[in-house]
């Protein structure tokens, strides 16, 4: 039985600790925080509850493999899970509304064709189908396994070049060459964008290998948490309990104690702690601090009067009046984009409401990273944004009892093939090992669940 510290009590931390107490190590969780979950939080005032942080999952098969490989039940025995159908509607600049069901390729290209024109279902599927040979060929490398010693090259099946383009010199493809390959006008380039947008990269910059995450959403689905986000935390540090995990609250840890080149425990207030192995999901205690840290996230709280009207879907889409300039502000100039792409969350949850005549609702928007805002300031933008969701035909300011905002200043992006890549799960210093969002591979929450899977292995059983 090997002695196991872990840094970080986020999802990474906790999904880490499970496992390995469930492989019969002593495992000891420390976090500087008085709570556990990292950025699945949850507030909750007067009877409404929010997520503070994402509010919906994606690739639920991580955390159902978490289930059965700590407790062999299944993930649904542990929280309420359901699909969220549809999985988006899309309001555009234009005008146009597009709603896309979950996990039905036939019936996305069907709601494309009629809303962008014969055609772009077929465009759109083909997309998908380019982002089904990325997920094929790094499925294993950049999810499954240790990340490997030599960094994959983008393996996008770039289409065949027609006419005089063929003469051109051959560049480094690019997200936003995808979206000009798509045709049929700036809304399906939008659609494309808005998934690299919310997972923090830049929708014209990223890799082309950034089609895995529209192919995996629309292939695996997009599910909704009963109670919110939080529920799963909840039932990873339930798991934790029954594994004789021990958790020490408002402990957080200053460095790493060292014997030679070997990390052979950490230092706290109270002293040094031993370990035979430490895992760190904290930047600065074995994970470098980024060279360039991604952006962050700007999140709008709303207490709305009246019930949630019939027909509302779950996640809206609220697209930027210029998508370009956009991406300029978050990436390049480092300020608020002005109209910017909206997500807004309206769960059909009775537990996040005080009552039938009240919704909860979560406006939610990419900015640079490390943004200053005070509170006016955060509050002011809000009510820009308010005012943009009305413009497109989602007034909900008539309905607004209260509202509260949240800055996060920077949201660790998921590792791609030919782009950003986190660091590896195992460093180099002997007994020092990486998880979580700042380790491969890389942010996003199925991708957190995945690193803590990959560093169990790499520890195996005690």
């Amino acid at each position: 039985m090997a002695r196991i510290i872990v840094v970080g009590a986020g999802m990474g931390g906790l999904a880490a600790a499970s496992r390995l107490g469930t492989l019969g190590h002593r495992v000891t969780v420390l976090e500087a925080a008085g709570t556990y979950g990292g950025q699945l939080g949850a507030y909750r005032r007067e009877g409404f509850g929010f997520d503070t942080g994402p509010g919906l999952l994606a690739l639920p098969a991580v955390y159902r493999d978490l289930a059965l490989k700590t407790g062999r039940e299944p993930l649904e025995r542990l929280i309420g899970l359901r699909p969220v159908d549809p999985e988006s509607r899309h309001l555009f600049p234009d005008g146009t509304e597009l709603l896309l069901p979950n996990a039905s390729r036939g019936g996305v290209g069907q709601a494309l064709d009629a809303a962008f024109g014969a055609g772009a279902g077929a465009r759109w599927g083909e997309l998908l189908n380019r982002g089904r040979a990325v997920w094929e060929a790094t499925r294993r490398p950049l999810l499954e396994e240790p990340r490997p010693a030599v960094d994959p090259a983008d393996p996008y099946p770039v289409p065949p070049r027609r006419g005089l383009s063929r003469l051109l010199p051959r560049g480094r493809h690019t997200l936003g060459d995808v979206a000009r390959e798509l045709g049929g006008g700036p809304g399906p380039a939008a659609l494309l964008g808005e998934y690299a947008l919310r997972y923090g990269l830049d929708p014209l910059g990223a890799p082309a290998s950034a089609t895995v995450l529209p192919y995996m959403e629309q292939s695996f689905g997009v599910w909704y948490v009963d109670g919110g986000l939080r529920a799963l935390a909840d039932a990873v540090f339930a798991r934790c309990g029954e594994r004789g995990v021990e958790f020490r609250f408002d402990t957080p840890v200053r460095a790493l104690e060292r014997d030679g080149e070997r990390v052979v425990g950490v230092r706290t207030d109270e002293g040094v702690l031993a370990a035979d192995a430490v895992l760190s999901a904290v930047p600065g205690l074995g994970a470098a601090e980024p060279a360039a840290p991604a952006p962050g996230r700007f999140t709008v709280l709303l207490a709305l009067d009246g019930a949630r009207p019939a027909g509302t879907a779950h996640r809206t889409v609220v697209h930027a009046a210029d998508g370009a300039a956009e991406a300029r502000a978050v990436f390049a100039d480092g300020v608020l984009p002005d109209r910017p792409t909206v997500q807004v969350l309206r769960p059909d949850d009775p537990s996040l409401v005080p009552g039938p005549d009240a919704e909860a609702a979560v406006l939610t928007v990419t900015v640079p990273a490390r943004l200053a805002l005070s509170a006016a300031e955060q509050d002011a933008y809000a009510g820009e944004l308010l005012a943009h969701l009305a413009a497109a035909g989602l007034d909900l300011r008539p309905r607004l009892r209260w509202r509260e905002t949240r800055l996060t200043a920077s949201v660790p992006p998921p590792s791609l093939a030919g782009g950003h890549l986190a660091q590896a799960n195992r460093p180099g210093p002997e007994g020092l090992y990486l998880i979580g969002a700042h380790a491969h591979p890389g942010g996003g929450l199925a991708r957190v669940g995945m690193s803590a899977s990959i560093t169990a292995g790499l520890l195996g059983p005690a």
